[in-house]
């Protein structure tokens, strides 16, 4: 059997999972697989930028050009535009022409200016605290026909499974660093515990005890001091006796 052109996609979005190590390098390799999926839609070069918008983080935009970026970043700071009325409206939308559609005029000055002359938007349903939409960018008008939207949403609803991954795949090794990092800080914290121990002839608790006073009254964290105290004891004797 064959393999389709939407098959290749999915190989081709699975392994962008598989090969990025980061949210932001699939985005920016995501924006760029959409670019040439539409562009060979269209028959003429398409441009696509990336909005991913989590709740508590900040917006990230990738693109699969500089213009596509700066395009798709300056829309999120006007606020206005056919990608933020796509993921506020979950549904495709297009500015056919920026010399007749007066409906965004800021951004359509932006767009004028860069040579772009049409845009297609279309959001990513992820969960209730995370969206995405694509934006697409045409120096042409009137490309994003009925059939090319249809092309760009059947393109978005694979790139939304994959990116739901990538997302997920970006939090669970963040949870891990994490976790390393909070043993690495017990681990340090519990040395510099002991080597107060053996100074002062003191318990554990004590030691701790110590520790977390001289941290309070220095304005100092309790990691960082604990790490200076090894520090110190690495380069020579030390003495841990804290001033309160």
């Amino acid at each position: 059997m064959g393999t389709t052109r939407d098959d290749e996609q999915f190989i081709r979005l699975h392994d962008l999972i598989i090969g990025s190590p980061n949210v932001n390098d699939f985005l920016t390799e995501l924006s760029g697989l959409a670019a040439s999926a539409l562009s060979e839609s269209v028959g003429s070069l398409v441009e696509c930028g990336v909005t991913l918008r989590r709740r508590k983080r900040s917006i990230t935009v990738a693109g699969s050009s500089d213009r596509a970026r700066e395009l798709d970043r300056l829309e999120q700071v006007l606020g206005d535009g056919p990608c933020l009325a796509s993921l506020q409206t979950m549904r495709p939308v297009v500015l056919a022409d920026v010399e007749t559609d007066t409906r965004w005029p800021e951004f359509q000055k932006i767009l004028a200016t860069s040579g772009c002359r049409s845009v297609l938007g279309v959001p990513l349903a992820l969960d209730d605290s995370q969206a995405a939409a694509l934006n697409f960018f045409s120096s042409e008008p009137g490309v994003f026909t009925s059939a090319v939207i249809s092309k760009a949403q059947g393109f978005a609803d694979q790139a939304r499974r994959a990116l739901q991954l990538a997302l997920q795949i970006a939090d669970a090794r963040n949870l891990a660093d994490d976790l390393s990092a909070a043993l690495q800080n017990r681990t340090t914290i519990d040395l510099a515990c002991g080597v107060i121990m053996a100074q002062n002839r003191c318990s554990q608790e004590e030691a701790m005890a110590l520790l977390t006073k001289a941290s309070s009254h220095r304005n100092q964290k309790l990691r960082d001091l604990a790490a200076e105290v090894l520090s110190r004891v690495s380069s020579g004797p030390v003495s841990t006796h804290f001033d309160p």
